[in-house]
């Protein structure tokens, strides 16, 4: 598993980290995944839970300490991360996936799907928006 991911999407500024941060990330609908430490005490596990279920995103357990987290990412003992970016979220869940399926499948499938939803998305906008600078319009069908 590569943990560097961690340390690139916070430099990228695609990792919210601590709980505040990551309940405004919650809050503005940006939070694709919510990270915990494996020794998150009860009470963080469950507000990351409560955070994940309300904006519909995956709430994963990392295989890490809070310790080994605050070294990838550069803070002293973060127990609750937050990442903003589809595409890389769903890059480090499979990565987790490969290391072990049965946790975390079902969580790389539903990233791997929203990345791809994403992706649509941003095809059709471009198109829409050279469409639009060059005078094309949608025909009737």
């Amino acid at each position: 598993m590569n943990n560097a991911l961690l340390g690139l999407a916070k430099k990228a500024g695609l990792l919210e980290i601590g709980e505040d941060s990551v309940t405004r990330a919650v809050r503005a609908h940006k939070a694709c995944v919510i990270f915990t430490a494996s020794d998150a005490s009860p009470n963080a596990q469950r507000r990351a839970g409560q955070l994940a279920a309300q904006r519909r995103c995956p709430h994963v357990s990392l295989p890490l300490t809070k310790e080994e987290l605050g070294a990838l990412v550069g803070r002293r003992t973060p127990g609750i991360l937050a990442m903003t970016d589809a595409g890389l979220a769903h890059r480090y869940v499979s990565q987790l996936a490969q290391v072990d399926p049965e946790k975390y499948a079902s969580d790389a499938e539903a990233l791997r799907q929203r990345a791809e939803r994403i992706a649509q998305r941003r095809k059709e906008m471009a198109a829409h928006l050279r469409n639009k600078r060059t005078g094309k319009r949608r025909t009737k069908q």
